[in-house]
């Protein structure tokens, strides 16, 4: 499968270490039905420099666990052992080393394989589906505001900011830890997913995320979205992962695409009649038959080439066999999970790219207008040529009622703005190792 992608990690307007991470391991063709590409966003935790270990390890050790193992346990076997064996050597680094006691992390990978989307999840890093005008949220937050939220059946907003940023389940702190695996999400062109820590959610609102994702390419999307985080205070670290497939996810021109769809379907008709390692063990069968017949018959020097192809052919088969069998149990495991499981919509909101929309970034435009008029320093980091000819676009599309013009339009002066303003803030903490040595 076609796709696009982009990641983008920031330290913030207010922390002074990035304590964050991402990866994305895709695959290619040869891996793309029995691994698939895998994404993954973790958020550290544990004082300064303990949690980007923590977060570093797991982004690059969940990736490469799940692939080892999904060949041979299947994917959601894959995804739990994968997170599980990552808490056990988080955890073991707390254990061994009294400097890194209480290291924890986030964790959330998006599995993309033929058969949909599948989420492996533990804190409250988020996953999310925008397709269409909607925007649907996949992971539930292991959170303190999220678990009280859910056993009084109520929308965790309701609960305000009581105990929100207390994380109930993470990688590293304990011993044991509790996997949640979501899918398999159907894919459809035009899907786009974005992964992220809550230094985004905390800031960027639901319909934003919808509207520069829909907008926007995924490497101006993961830019602008980080931005605005930082904007509105950038207090924590930002990280997003947008993932998008295309309109046209087989890079195919539509006669082509209509020729390979006819194909596959003519092919996989006639191998759901009879499998093709089937049809190729008796081949190599029929083979085989007819180079001892050759030998009987006196034909020997057509006897010994039949009997090569025959035993290629046999070998073929058995290899396809185990294929089959490997695939019919994934499948059966696919089967299992879903049937047991339902695919969750956490939160599903719908947006719109409206007048309200454009509103409320043009008054975000004019505050910062005004903030950057008094600071000389911030003015001439500014490209106020580009500002300009960004507002002059919205205003026209705008005047015109084409919101979706407008709004990037307006957006973009606003990004021209807010990137001089973010770079011109000084941090409110300082870096200090948990292990630096005293002064004596």
């Amino acid at each position: 499968m076609n796709i696009r992608y982009a990641s983008l990690t920031d330290v913030g307007v207010k922390r002074s270490h990035n304590q964050d991470a991402c990866a994305a391991q895709p695959a290619d063709a040869k891996h793309w039905e029995t691994h698939g590409h895998v994404f993954i966003v973790a958020d550290g935790m544990g004082g300064h420099a303990v949690g980007e270990k923590a977060s570093a390890k797991a982004v690059r050790d969940i990736p490469l666990t799940y692939t080892k193992h999904v060949a041979q346990e299947g994917v959601v076997a894959a995804i739990r052992r994968a997170f599980v064996e990552a808490n056990d050597s988080i955890f073991q680094i707390g254990v061994n080393n009294p400097e890194f006691k209480g290291l924890g992390t986030t964790g959330t990978a998006l599995v993309m394989r033929p058969e949909g989307a599948w989420i492996g999840h533990v804190g409250d890093s988020r996953a999310y589906r925008v397709r269409g005008n909607r925007v649907q949220q996949l992971t539930f937050d292991h959170s303190w505001v999220w678990e009280v939220a859910r056993r009084q059946g109520i929308d965790p907003d309701e609960l305000g900011d009581f105990k929100k940023n207390v994380i109930i389940r993470s990688l590293g702190p304990d011993a044991e830890v509790e996997v949640d695996i979501e899918g398999p999400y159907p894919l459809e062109a035009g899907d786009t997913f974005l992964m992220c820590s809550d230094g985004l959610t905390n800031e960027v609102t639901h319909d934003e995320i919808g509207a520069v994702v829909g907008v926007f390419a995924p490497e101006q999307a993961c830019r602008y979205l980080v931005e605005l985080a930082n904007i509105r205070g950038g207090r924590d670290n930002v990280t997003c992962l947008i993932v998008q497939i295309p309109a046209n996810s087989t890079g195919l021109g539509p006669k082509a695409t209509s020729l390979v769809r006819k194909a596959t379907r003519l092919a996989g008709r006639a191998n759901r009649t009879l499998p093709w390692p089937f049809l190729t063990l008796a081949v190599g069968a029929v083979t085989a038959a007819a180079s001892v017949g050759l030998q009987v018959e006196g034909f020997r020097t057509l006897a010994l080439p039949a009997f090569a192809l025959a035993s290629l052919t046999i070998f073929a088969g058995l290899v396809g066999l185990y294929l089959h069998i490997r695939r019919k149990a994934d499948v059966f495991e696919t089967t299992q999970h879903t049937s047991l499981n339902e695919l969750h919509l956490y939160r599903d909101y719908a947006f719109d790219i409206g007048p309200g929309l454009v509103e409320r970034f043009a008054a975000l435009d004019a505050s910062l207008v005004a903030a950057c008029r008094d600071r000389p320093e911030v003015s001439e980091d500014i490209d106020w040529d580009a500002y300009e000819k960004f507002g002059r676009e919205a205003a026209a599309a705008t005047a015109s009622a084409d919101w979706i013009t407008a709004f990037a339009a307006r957006f973009q002066a606003v990004m021209t703005l807010g990137a001089a303003v973010n770079k011109n803030r000084g941090k409110d903490e300082f870096f200090k190792p948990n292990w630096a040595q005293p002064k004596h």
